[in-house]
């Protein structure tokens, strides 16, 4: 009676946690799948013109030079940050009209403009104010990460991920009962067509859980992330940055590149990937924010941001981020499969199909339901 009991509770935990997460888990599984090739996709759809044929290790040139450029070019924009890619010999100089708009994602005020890292010549450029357009993959990662609902639309889907890990997780505890009197892996494709999908919905759920249940956690942790790094910055970051508060933003700005330098020489074992400017929300009026990630498959997940005095060129401090996002850090290339080039992106893909499968046949026998899983388990234990 008391098993009768714990198996009436696990499936009311796993009907009503699945029903309620899998509209949304479908729309994440969805999008998810061409954000697994998104570098593809986007240099087919949108190819940049080849690199400079350069002797291997050569030089990278001065971000001043690129940075002087972009402001020559883009009058009455500053700049915002510099991304300078460590897998690609790029480097791209993010402008903007105001802070306010460099934050707002897709904004029709912002511009980019691509250089080739070790000659400074300009790849490509984004298109004029207000005429650039989201492309296929940015569609998808807005879908993907938040609805076009901003911050609630990340938390909502977070919530939708809390239900979806326990409903793999009742999953796992119910497929022991179900299976006391069948072989693994029984398709029992002569009964009903709703018996035959039952089958199939608990054999490709318990063969994809694990990796369901790794991705689901790490996609909730994803989702917290803004108001994560939202309580660090009011904590550390905001004891830290207290003395340089309500001053403005230097009018003389040190060397871009010699800030870089400042951190490379200071992190020897990491690399320098982007570069903020001074006055940024989220970080000093007085500082560059430069952010460094290990050199190791490892560490390269993890990130150390690092303040460097915007007149001198000095290097002010290296911030030690906290344990909650560093497990951030460290989750992301769980959740995203980017981290063993293309052969783990297809098995990554190749799982994303079998999980939409497994989230339809669960709405399939919803809707087809003529009596309760709990009557059927509990037929099962006699």
């Amino acid at each position: 009676m008391g098993n009768s009991i714990n198996i009436k509770r696990w499936f009311w935990w796993h009907r009503w946690t699945s029903l309620i997460c899998t509209l949304f888990l479908l729309l994440l599984c969805l999008t998810g799948l061409p954000l697994i090739f998104g570098e593809e996709i986007d240099d087919w759809l949108e190819p940049s013109p080849p690199y400079a044929v350069m002797p291997e290790n050569s030089p990278r040139a001065s971000l001043d030079t690129m940075v002087n450029y972009s402001l020559q070019k883009n009058p009455g924009l500053m700049i915002s940050s510099i991304f300078v890619d460590d897998d690609e010999p790029q480097v791209i100089v993010n402008l903007a009209t105001s802070w306010k708009q460099a934050m707002t994602p897709h904004s029709d005020s912002t511009r980019w403009v691509k250089f080739d890292a070790r000659t400074a010549k300009v790849i490509q450029e984004s298109k004029a104010l207000g005429e650039e357009k989201m492309g296929f993959t940015d569609i998808m990662l807005e879908l993907h990460r938040r609805m076009f609902m901003g911050l609630g639309g990340e938390l909502f889907l977070g919530l939708m991920g809390m239900l979806f890990v326990v409903a793999i997780i009742s999953g796992f505890v119910l497929y022991g009962p179900f299976m006391k009197k069948l072989d693994f892996g029984t398709i029992r494709a002569r009964r009903s067509s709703r018996l035959k999908w039952l089958d199939l919905h608990n054999l490709l759920g318990i063969v994809t859980g694990l990796w369901l249940f790794v991705v689901g956690l790490t996609g909730v942790i994803n989702e917290f992330s803004v108001p994560l790094f939202g309580i660090w910055q009011l904590t550390d970051v905001n004891k830290m940055l207290t003395p340089y508060k309500g001053k403005p933003v230097p009018q003389q700005l040190s060397s871009v590149e010699a800030a870089y330098d400042s951190v490379a020489a200071a992190l020897p074992d990491m690399s320098v990937t982007s570069v903020v400017f001074p006055g940024a929300p989220y970080s000093s009026s007085q500082h560059y924010l430069l952010w460094a990630k290990g050199n190791t498959p490892l560490k390269s997940r993890l990130f150390s941001p690092c303040l460097v005095d915007a007149k001198t060129g000095r290097l002010s401090v290296v911030l030690q981020m906290p344990w909650y996002l560093r497990g951030l850090e460290v989750s992301r290339p769980l959740h995203f499969g980017d981290y063993g080039g293309m052969p783990l992106k297809v098995i990554w893909a190749i799982l994303d199909v079998l999980a939409i499968v497994v989230l339809w046949s669960g709405i399939y026998l919803w809707f087809k339901r003529k009596r309760t899983h709990e009557d059927y388990f509990l037929k099962q234990q006699n």
